[in-house]
């Protein structure tokens, strides 16, 4: 694997390698993003962010905000399988948008990217509520990746003031165990606040990604788009899309 850039800052080394011709981001050694341009589904944790979106109508996503960009991963994939009107990403890490930038090609029109806190940015915001908000918000400790921001009730409430009627809210963890303790799932408020709920594996990696919809879901919905979307059909054939869903409400 080929070192293609690599900076460090006061104790933070930041490396893109590459693997033919994937690309992927590392931050002291924890894995953050990865991009190939040939292949959308990257048989990793991006998936289970980006399978949420295909539950529901194509057309009701079109105002979407990432918290978390990475290297901006699952913007990519959201770009090429829907056609949302705008979608934010909002990231801590000045070389994190460096690389999104510049190695990982993230440069659609449709896209905005903003250096800033996520709690903050998202507190101050004043504007049109979102159709999906992915909450990817991850650092690391001693090499192993760990949520940034807990899913607390201040956090949640934060979340769900700037979703939309029908929207959908993705968040990502590092285990069933964490998404379960959550305040989402734990303290009612998906009860509360939602229509569907459900989790999503994957055997390749331990985090439970829960996804929350103000509409009726159901899996059905997603096996449909799986088998009409030829991307999505063949990395699923091929065995690249592995993932298994658990109802939560």
């Amino acid at each position: 694997m080929a070192i293609l850039w690599q900076k460090r800052v006061d104790n933070t080394l930041y490396e893109v390698r590459s693997a033919g011709k994937t690309r992927r981001l590392y931050t002291n050694g924890v894995l953050h993003s990865q991009y190939n341009p040939g292949q959308v589904i990257t048989g990793s944790v991006w998936d289970l962010l980006l399978l949420p979106a295909l539950c529901v109508p194509e057309e009701s996503i079109k105002r979407v905000l990432v918290l978390g960009v990475g290297g901006g991963t699952v913007l990519h994939q959201l770009s090429s399988l829907l056609s949302p009107d705008i979608m934010i990403g909002i990231e801590l890490s000045e070389e994190h948008i460096f690389v999104a930038e510049q190695y990982f090609s993230l440069t659609q029109p449709n896209i905005v990217l903003h250096r800033a806190d996520a709690v903050s940015w998202l507190k101050a915001y004043q504007g049109a509520a979102f159709d999906l908000i992915i909450d990817d918000l991850y650092g690391h400790d001693g090499g192993e990746p760990v949520r940034a921001v807990p899913l607390s009730d201040v956090w949640v409430n934060t979340l769900l003031s700037n979703l939309s009627d029908s929207g959908v809210l993705v968040t990502n963890t590092v285990s069933p165990e964490e998404l379960n303790t959550s305040s989402l799932v734990a303290r009612g408020e998906m009860e509360n606040s939602f229509t569907s709920a459900f989790r999503f594996a994957t055997p390749l990696c331990h985090n439970a990604v829960g996804a929350f919809f103000k509409q009726e879901v159901t899996m059905n919905c997603l096996r449909r788009r799986i088998v009409a979307t030829p991307i999505l059909e063949k990395s699923e054939r091929n065995g690249l899309l592995r993932f298994t869903t658990r109802k939560l409400l």
